[in-house]
């Protein structure tokens, strides 16, 4: 179609240009000649111009499957860039380890490893003096733990590292799993911990509450039933492997099993009120793992 047009027009030119048409230019023969030449150049041009004013097409996002709820799957595609350029986000801590010097004779140096629960929290305020590093990450699960463990705490020379996790994993942060994989790789921690002579506090997973309305997605994705029995398998497998198991659960649980209400305002992040529980209790774990003989 736009090849007849073009030709049309052409030849209008042509034939008019040869009558002497176009030679007159006060004439309306000349202005009406013009105006196909003007119509024939448009006409001529216009795939170029089409090729100069179109936006490529951006290429549309993988679709991420779905967890179930809104808030957590815009949460997984916000992070898409992470789970595919830095899963560990070894990133996030690589300059200040490489400022940290190396412990002081006789120092305890703690690592306290984990979430967003460790992330928040301002060891400063709670541990005063203490050589306590918070290596905390937001939104992270233990599988993204294990890629960065020897870059935030086996690197570090700890004495003692104090593990909170699982939260995330039970939530399907980074996909479904299942407690045995979880269970999995708590093992894997400990391990590598014990190969380089770090000794472990593994702390419960926190109990969760739904009191209030923006805690009921957090406590949705949290299946109770699974924070106990993932609690009970960490207990046991401390026991049987001469660690410090710390006991968050017990001591922030309602008579109802779920996270007290004045702990935590969103149902999940421990407040001013939760760390101020939880501050003593990290410390008395961190002195038992201090004091305790490897076997």
């Amino acid at each position: 179609m736009d090849f007849l047009l073009q030709a049309t027009l052409v030849h209008r030119v042509r034939e008019e240009n040869s009558n002497g048409q176009c030679s007159d230019r006060g004439s309306i023969p000349a202005m009406r000649c013009r105006v196909l030449i003007y119509a024939a150049f448009i006409v001529c041009n216009l795939p170029v111009l089409a090729q100069q004013t179109a936006q490529p097409t951006p290429p549309a996002q993988p679709p991420i499957p779905s967890t179930g709820f809104a808030g957590l799957d815009q949460y997984r595609a916000r992070r898409i860039a992470v789970y595919f350029d830095d899963f560990g986000q070894l990133a996030r801590y690589r300059d200040a380890n490489a400022a940290l010097k190396p412990p002081a004779p006789g120092e305890n140096r703690v690592v306290f490893f984990g979430d967003s629960i460790t992330d928040i929290w301002h060891l400063d305020e709670y541990f005063p003096g203490k050589p306590y590093l918070n290596r905390g990450i937001g939104g992270q699960t233990t599988p993204q733990m294990l890629v960065r463990f020897r870059q935030d705490v086996i690197d570090l020379h700890p004495k003692v590292v104090v593990i909170l996790a699982g939260t995330n994993d039970i939530s399907g942060n980074t996909g479904p799993m299942r407690l045995e994989d979880i269970e999995a790789d708590y093992a894997s921690l400990a391990e590598l911990a014990e190969a380089h002579d770090v000794r472990v506090v593994f702390s419960s997973v926190l109990p969760v509450h739904n009191y209030t309305e923006k805690a009921k997605d957090f406590f949705a994705q949290r299946s109770p039933e699974k924070i106990l029995e993932l609690n009970r398998w960490l207990k046991s497998y401390c026991e049987s492997h001469h660690l410090v198991y710390l006991d968050y659960f017990s001591a922030m649980v309602d008579d109802k099993g779920l996270l007290r209400k004045d702990l935590a305002d969103d149902g999940l992040h421990p407040n001013a009120a939760g760390y101020k529980m939880m501050a003593p209790m990290a410390e008395a774990a961190i002195a038992k793992a201090v004091g305790t003989a490897k076997p």
